[in-house]
């Protein structure tokens, strides 16, 4: 009776033993995927070398800002435990081409482009971010989420547009616009390392949290990151292509109005400038 009350407590203690292992390994398993020890990112510093970036005119050199906030976070990723690769790491002209050529040997990395905006209105400003392919989508919503959460700039939304460097890239891209240059505001925000600092924090928060994306359309951020709402997007995709349409019409418009025209309404033209020089 004794040898078999013995046996069962040895039983009983070596499957207790074999579902902590297993636990264990589990749980091992998570943390190593969530420190990220087996993703590439390739980081693209937009712009460099003798491309400013930006409008002409532009104070700020978008190029210095795109590099600073990109060795940034190639540094929060690194110490979080991916793999990082730069597509440049110093002022240098990089084409596009070579930097998807980068981005596409990496064949199970994620691509995230960095870049920040300009316009010739002062007032414009916000954060927005990019992407092409479908697959694209999760680590767009993230990014964005955070990064617009944690900016004092207004939130432009995630958006879907052909740019070369998400469209010709076969791994999930990302190009994020860290606000407008050409906003006095914003422009401040970005020359202080402490913002770069920041923005490359949030970045590396999405890019960490690309799988939490769920499909509750909500902006409330979550504190512990956990449940990211995938965020809703506007396909720029056909607006582009509409746009080219009307524009070659009303070209086409033009130029037959301009051939209809007759002699006496030239002259009824010519003639009214004539009164009004008078």
């Amino acid at each position: 009776m004794l040898i078999n009350s013995y046996r069962h407590r040895l039983f009983a203690a070596s499957l207790l033993i074999a579902l902590l292992g297993t636990f264990s390994t589990a749980q091992a398993k998570r943390a190593s995927q969530g420190s990220g020890s087996a993703t590439t990112v390739v980081i693209d510093a937009g712009h460099g070398g003798y491309d400013r970036g930006g409008i002409p005119g532009q104070r700020v050199a978008e190029k210095d800002m795109t590099l600073d906030v990109a060795q940034r976070l190639k540094r929060v990723l690194a110490a979080s435990g991916y793999r990082v690769v730069m597509t440049r790491d110093n002022d240098v002209f990089v084409s596009l081409g070579g930097r998807v050529a980068i981005a596409n040997s990496y064949p199970n990395a994620l691509f995230v482009c960095i870049h920040f905006n300009s316009a010739k209105r002062m007032g414009a400003g916000g954060i927005e971010t990019y992407f092409y392919s479908r697959d694209s989508l999760p680590l767009a919503s993230a990014i964005h989420y955070f990064v617009a959460g944690g900016a004092p700039s207004s939130n432009r939304g995630v958006r879907r547009r052909g740019y070369y460097v998400l469209r010709k890239t076969n791994i999930p891209a990302v190009l994020v616009e860290c606000g407008f240059l050409t906003n006095p505001t914003e422009a401040a925000y970005a020359q202080t390392a402490s913002y770069r600092q920041k923005l490359a924090e949030e970045i590396a928060a999405g890019v960490g949290g690309r799988n939490s994306v769920t499909s509750a359309l909500t902006t409330t951020r979550v504190a512990t990151g956990e449940n990211i709402p995938l965020q809703p997007y506007i396909d720029q995709t056909k607006v582009a292509k509409s746009e080219r349409h009307r524009s070659k019409r009303s070209h086409k418009k033009s130029t037959r109005r301009k051939k209809s025209s007759s002699k006496p309404a030239e002259s009824k033209t010519k003639a009214a400038s004539k009164d009004q020089e008078g």
